[in-house]
């Protein structure tokens, strides 16, 4: 083994305070059996170990899975937290079947624990006991544990509903609905867009990486329209570990196709061993002469697995619809457009309102904002936009403080509406109403 020790571990995370408090509950039920209960982050580090066997805690500190030691295969070979964070799936590895020899008198099963929020991976849970000893629940165990540290955390969180897991899916992406002709884009898109085109016209495989609904897919859709616009452009997005093998058969076909070409989106949540049959797949038609049948994307290179590394021959980056304010009115009347199939009109507060946001979701929770204030009225107000749209970034909600925050935002969006009057309609102070609105960051364009 390569133990690589930190020094520390970051013990205020929420994953830290929800994984420990959901493991003493499970230690206090186990009191007289040898388990011992672990928190890793998504990179296999360490961060708590619980356990009142002292024989089984001598031995694994012998083997440094102990906190701020980094536990990943790459460090300790096949374990069984090792593969859960690499396949995304549960795994039980028994004594023999680990790598290393000195781990062969273990026996370990570890869930991955998902990010409530953004669906990522948070870590795993992972309990170790002694090989002779009966594993035949501990799988089980170490499931239950995972759920119930992903639920607490969602509820010690914004209070927002869990993500559902990615299911996959297969789809073909039209030029129509990509073009923005009535009005053209930044500088920052069309140059990243310039970038891709040009390395796939010299037959280089790209990855196009950025945060979750910047435009991955769309970027490298109209860099390969603007080379080949009647080429067939599908998008193969990435479905939960369990449902990998049935969507590699059913897409996988079309890259001998001529005339083809398959975005695989979001590469970097595949199992290891997917990942590993894409790069055989991928290389064995990489022979094919002129444009690549494939491109790639992923929130970042660092994040693309490490079988698919070596095909990538350029990285174009997307970047966030923060970073590019010109674009948010551009995109919203093409979203209103394909939506509604007429034109919308965006008041000047809604404009400014929409050109100050954030936009944590990018293009694809500007197009749903949209997409809902489109069917409300053909001319878009405040009062029709989201209060999410008005309130800054800031620290999660509960679900209360959330309530509030859409309540004063519809009090003070209500046209004509000053701060006093939403603040006597509210039963508030207005001393109140503006610290409430420092509080959640909220900032109306035109209201005073």
């Amino acid at each position: 083994m390569r133990p690589v020790f930190t020094g520390s571990v970051d013990t205020g995370s929420l994953l830290y305070e929800c994984g420990t408090e959901v493991l003493r509950g499970l230690q206090t039920t186990l009191a007289n059996e040898p388990i011992s209960l672990m928190i890793t982050d998504g990179d296999g580090l360490v961060l708590a170990r619980l356990c009142n066997d002292s024989a089984i805690n001598r031995s694994l500190d012998g083997v440094h899975l102990a906190p701020g030691f980094y536990f990943a295969e790459r460090n300790a070979g096949t374990n069984g937290l090792g593969l859960a964070l690499a396949d995304r799936a549960p795994s039980l590895v028994r004594a023999e079947e680990h790598f290393c020899t000195g781990l062969r008198g273990y026996t370990c099963a570890a869930v991955p624990v998902p990010d409530p929020h953004t669906g990522g991976l948070a870590g795993s849970v992972n309990l170790t006991t002694w090989s002779d000893s009966s594993s035949e629940l501990l799988l089980a165990l170490a499931q239950a544990a995972a759920g119930n540290t992903a639920a607490l955390m969602l509820a010690r969180g914004s209070g927002r509903k869990v993500r559902p897991t990615p299911r996959g899916e297969v789809f073909r992406v039209y030029a129509d609905r990509l073009q923005h002709r009535d009005e053209p884009l930044s500088p920052c898109w069309t140059g990243a867009v310039g970038q891709a085109r040009a390395a796939l016209e010299r037959g280089k495989v790209v990855a196009v990486t950025g945060e979750p609904g910047a435009g991955k897919t769309a970027l490298v859709s109209l860099a390969r329209r603007e080379l080949r616009a009647r080429e067939r452009v599908l998008s193969a997005r990435t479905p939960a570990p369990e449902d990998v093998e049935a969507w590699l058969t059913l897409w996988t076909p079309e890259l001998e196709k001529d005339d083809t070409c398959v975005i695989v989106s979001g590469v970097d949540t595949l199992p290891a061993w997917a990942a590993t049959e894409l790069a055989r797949i991928f290389t064995s038609v990489r022979t094919r002469e002129g444009l690549q049948p494939f491109a790639l994307t992923a929130e970042s290179f660092d994040a693309l697995p490490e079988p698919l590394t070596p095909l990538v021959d350029a990285v174009v980056e997307v970047p966030p619809l923060r970073g590019r304010p010109d674009d948010v009115l551009a995109l919203a009347h093409h979203f209103a457009l394909t939506d509604r199939h007429r034109a919308v009109t965006f008041t000047p507060s809604a404009a400014r309102a929409l050109k100050g946001y954030e936009w944590p979701g990018n293009v694809r929770q500007l197009r749903q904002v949209v997409r809902e204030a489109a069917t409300r009225a053909e001319v878009i107000d405040v009062q029709h936009l989201p209060a999410e749209v008005f309130a800054g970034a800031s620290r999660p909600l509960s679900r209360l403080q959330a309530l509030e925050r859409d309540e004063l935002v519809r009090c003070l969006t209500e046209p004509g509406t000053t701060v006093a009057q939403a603040a006597q309609r509210l039963g508030m102070g207005r001393a109140t109403v503006y610290r409430k609105m420092a509080q959640y960051g909220i900032k109306l364009p035109g209201r005073s």
